[in-house]
């Protein structure tokens, strides 16, 4: 079996945020990978589906549930172009991810700017991993969206 590497999977999430901005979503991609196989992959569909709830994260969280047909992903990681929010890091928390790691940081409506305490306490988070074309992305739909 051939290794990924985080970058390689990170890499997968942008691709999904690069769907939704070609769909006029807010670009935020997500994927979940157990034992190195990407299980979920999703990108936000709030405007298409008309739900407010229908964040990548939340998304991606339910289709893995489905492909391992168990509740808990304690074995797996999620990768998201953008630090989830606080209704995603509560799913997150449910799901008991294993691992999360998310490139650019929300300064306005990520988890972490409530609390730390809002996710797992056994969830290794890592962030950082292509912060810089998050957020050009996420710069240039909002851009877009304002012309």
């Amino acid at each position: 079996m051939e290794i990924y590497s985080d970058s390689y999977f990170m890499n997968e999430a942008m691709k999904m945020a690069k769907i939704a901005f070609e769909e006029n979503e807010i670009p935020v991609g997500a994927i979940i990978v157990c034992r190195n196989k990407i299980i979920a992959k999703a990108y936000n569909q709030t405007e298409m589906l008309t739900d407010v709830t229908a964040h990548a994260e939340i998304l991606a969280i339910t289709s893995a549930e489905n492909a391992l047909g168990a509740k808990y992903l304690t074995e797996c990681k999620m990768y998201v172009t953008l630090e989830p929010c606080v209704m995603c890091a509560g799913a997150c928390f449910w799901a008991q991810l294993g691992e999360i790691h998310y490139a650019a940081s929300d300064p306005k409506r990520g988890f972490s700017r409530i609390s730390e305490n809002l996710l797992h306490p056994r969830t290794i988070v890592k962030s950082g991993m292509m912060a810089e074309e998050s957020k050009q992305l996420l710069d240039d739909f909002f851009k877009k969206l304002r012309n």
